[in-house]
């Protein structure tokens, strides 16, 4: 035990995961578990929060009947409440070769690994589920949602193992998940997306015809923004062999532009589909980037 506490003593900072607690994660759409929590049901239920009125039909439960309306109207009215339910969240960590660039201490994969790591820890804590898809050429593993603290431990031990190869199946996975996920669930993803726009953005329609609320989370390294290299230099493909050698003074212009094209038609096609498009630096705080999503969704709840 005190060897799987050391091993992961890296990934979850107790006093972030602290004050982290005190905003938990909420789904911005109904939900549908199997045990009762905090988040919003597409079924109608029994609970303190009131959703509206309906018509009495013969065979209704005449203990939600409300007397006073019927005073009123000499009409029967029955009240119907939201029925609140657990989260069930899959975190999709993309595995490809170039979530191993780093232009300083941390690698854009360790930087998702990190991220992950607390959410899932906080879903855990709140009594909701975590599971974890990662992604290479093709899904590399496949961890169902489930709620315990043996789970969690089991999450963090697949996490501290995972390496970044190869091209990335991420496109094709979300349309797996959106298949296999049958519950609405909340959806994550932590990716670089340096994969063709269109089928990705397919994958993300997919998830959110099925209902499922989904959030991206483009991971990128501030050197892939600013192209600031000064000298000639080799660059090698880490997704496959290639490699070439040029002056960057003369490919800057182009490539920022392309990079530009790029980011809006990810950001866009993440607002055509409603997902939750959040575009991260590895240098930004992880602790900020973490309180600030959680403070986003919040908002976003309140104002559905």
């Amino acid at each position: 035990m005190a060897e799987n506490e050391s091993k992961h003593s890296g990934l979850i900072d107790s006093k972030v995961a602290a004050r982290l607690s005190a905003q938990p994660l909420v789904a911005r759409f109904a939900m549908e578990g199997s045990v009762s929590g905090m988040h919003r049901s597409p079924h109608r239920g029994s609970s303190v929060e009131f959703a509206e009125y309906r018509q009495y039909v013969p065979g209704d439960d005449l203990r939600r009947l409300d007397w006073r309306v019927l005073g009123r109207t000499d009409r029967y009215y029955l009240k119907e409440f939201e029925a609140e339910t657990n989260l069930r969240c899959y975190f999709v960590l993309d595995c490809s070769g170039s979530m191993n660039f780093s232009s300083g201490d941390t690698s854009k994969l360790d930087y998702a690994i990190k991220l992950i790591a607390h959410l899932a820890y906080q879903l855990i804590q709140q009594g909701d589920a975590a599971g974890l898809v990662t992604v290479g050429p093709k899904v590399i593993t496949e961890l169902p949602p489930k709620r315990t603290p043996s789970h969690l431990q089991l999450m963090l031990n697949l996490l501290t193992e995972v390496k970044g190869k190869g091209e990335t199946g991420l496109a094709e996975t979300l349309h797996e998940l959106a298949e296999k996920a049958r519950r609405r669930a909340l959806v994550l993803i932590f990716s670089d997306c340096f994969t063709d726009i269109d089928p990705l953005i397919n994958g993300l329609q997919h998830l959110r015809f099925q209902k499922h609320d989904v959030g991206v989370f483009h991971i990128l390294d501030r050197q892939e923004l600013d192209f600031n290299f000064d000298r000639p230099i080799r660059f090698a493909d880490l997704e496959s062999s290639f490699s070439m050698v040029t002056e960057p003074a003369m490919v800057r212009d182009a490539y920022l532009e392309q990079f530009r094209h790029f980011q809006e038609a990810l950001q866009r096609g993440c607002h055509e589909c409603n997902s939750d498009y959040r575009e991260i630096m590895t240098t930004q705080p992880f602790d900020k980037v973490l309180a600030d999503f959680l403070i986003d969704r919040a908002k976003a709840l309140n104002f559905r």
